[in-house]
């Protein structure tokens, strides 16, 4: 949308109500994939999983925004928001975004095929041997943050200046292909990670490959830390509060998506290793 000049860069407000909207209105695609899963696994608590899916991201948001905005509001800030465009917003999500979210979730629901293994499995679980420190979880967390970190570790400081400066942003297309190369470094280091801990007869690999790549969202944290003290002239509670405020919830919801990425990708090379198995 940036791209094709939908987004002035002197109005800053026109791509966070975009970004609300947008946001709302997928909605239930999170509700389909996240119900489809659920109930392919063996999942009967649907409803729970729905409502789940519906707050995993939105409730941290109010939360930290609620924070941040009031702070604004004792300090009498003109940045805080007033309340009827907080209404507004939780309008938006109780009439929009958490209805799509059920619908989704229903559809996915009644549609939900059966798993589909690639091959058999016994019932009782095998024993995982001892591994060595380099191939424990702290240190796949460690590898797996950092290559897709170092993807974006340039760009980071463009759009940290242009969020928290005074640069204004505009090369959108360049930001697009850098998006691009961030998953496709993300999907590859889950899918090789994946393979070392299948290698090491170690079969947990499900929340594994989530919290390889999502690690990659405390760098970016680090990288703030950074970028707060040495590149930045903030000080006070309010730019403080509104800068690790909002970088936190950032890093969230980048360890959100990566840690998706991830998953997905490592799910399809399990089952493409796996589909010429034989099991007697």
């Amino acid at each position: 949308m940036a791209i094709v000049g939908l987004f002035n860069i002197h109005r800053h407000g026109s791509i966070n109500t975009a970004a609300v909207l947008l946001y709302a209105l997928t909605s239930c695609i999170a509700g389909y994939v996240s119900s489809r899963m659920y109930r392919q696994i063996g999942g009967d608590s649907w409803v729970w999983n729905i409502v789940m899916t519906a707050s995993l991201f939105s409730v941290p948001f109010f939360i930290i925004w609620s924070t941040v905005n009031s702070v604004a509001w004792h300090m009498g800030s003109t940045q805080a928001l007033p309340y009827t465009t907080i209404i507004l917003l939780l309008l938006v999500w109780l009439l929009v975004g958490f209805p799509l979210t059920v619908l989704g979730g229903i559809v996915g629901k009644n549609t939900a095929t059966e798993f589909n293994a690639p091959c058999r499995t016994k019932n009782i679980a095998r024993e995982i041997p001892p591994v060595p420190w380099y191939r424990s979880t702290p240190v796949h967390m460690a590898i797996g943050g950092f290559l897709p970190f170092s993807a974006i570790s340039v760009e980071l400081y463009y759009i940290f200046a242009t969020l928290w400066g005074r640069e204004n942003y505009t090369l959108y297309g360049i930001l697009l292909l850098v998006f691009a190369i961030l998953l496709s470094v993300t999907a590859c280091i889950s899918i090789a990670l994946t393979y070392f801990q299948l290698s090491s007869e170690d079969y947990r690999w499900w929340w594994r490959s989530l919290f390889s790549a999502g690690s990659a969202s405390f760098y970016v944290f680090a990288y703030s830390l950074f970028y707060y003290h040495k590149r930045s002239n903030m000080s006070g509670v309010l730019q403080t509060v509104q800068f690790f405020g909002y970088t936190i919830l950032v890093c969230f919801m980048f360890f959100l998506m990566l840690g998706t990425v991830s998953f997905i990708a490592s799910l399809y090379f399990v089952r493409y290793i796996y589909s010429s198995l034989k099991m007697d």
